[in-house]
């Protein structure tokens, strides 16, 4: 009997399509990639293991009050400015570009986001569903990330890729059931389509994919089973 094949599939979504949150009068902007609050979308729950892409914006003094968690891998990049985390199990950190931030919370966590820096903060946070709930909360950060050092998930079966390009460079999408790519700043093609600071690329079964810089890009690429 033949083998079967299963091709890629690339579902763009751009920036200006998400969905937005927030509460500007207080100095926070929300975009969701996802369906999220009263943007509920049946057919945008979630992407692999991925539940969440938000891109956040705290004025400087504005940030999220405490508030709770379960059941969900929270990792965080910081695009500009200074991101203070504070959480129910002591621990308090200053995040900025260039690390890794991750909150399992496992059984249940509390914690406090805020801009207390004097400029203007924008990261992005990404939500993943665990393999297995319960467990004990877990908090990290990784400071200066290489491209060459993939951030991995075990919990949800995922791994972050952070790649930099210059215009004209390329980097290949990892091979996987399910790959996110997310351009944080610049501009690149991927198989054909133009991708600019905010958009996204949904990818199955990818193979052989590769993103190439049109301009000096960021990405971040969640690689996923």
């Amino acid at each position: 009997m033949a083998g079967s094949t299963v091709d890629l599939v690339m579902d763009v979504r751009r920036g200006h399509e998400r969905y937005p949150g927030g509460d500007r009068a207080t100095g926070i902007e929300t975009w969701h990639a996802f369906s999220f609050g009263p943007h509920y979308d049946p057919d945008n729950l979630r992407f692999g293991s991925l539940l969440a892409c938000n891109e956040e914006r705290l004025a400087p003094g504005a940030g999220f009050d405490e508030h709770p968690h379960s059941h969900t891998e929270i990792v965080t990049w910081v695009v500009e400015g200074e991101l203070t985390h504070r959480d129910s199990t002591g621990h308090e950190s200053v995040v900025r570009h260039g690390d890794v931030q991750r909150l399992s919370s496992a059984g249940g966590v509390r914690h406090v986001e805020r801009n207390d820096g004097p400029g203007p903060l924008t990261f992005i946070q990404m939500w993943l569903a665990p393999l297995r709930p319960g467990g004990d909360p877990f908090y990290e950060v990784v400071h200066g990330i290489a491209d060459s050092t993939p951030y991995a998930v075990p919990e949800a079966g995922a791994m972050l890729h952070v790649r930099r390009l210059g215009a004209g460079e390329r980097t290949a999408v990892p091979d996987a059931a399910h790959a996110y790519v997310h351009v944080v700043r610049g501009a690149v093609r991927l198989d054909g389509e133009e991708l600019d600071a905010g958009d996204a690329a949904r990818v199955t079964e990818s193979k052989g994919l590769e993103a190439e810089g049109l301009t000096q890009a960021e990405l971040l690429i969640w690689e996923m089973s």
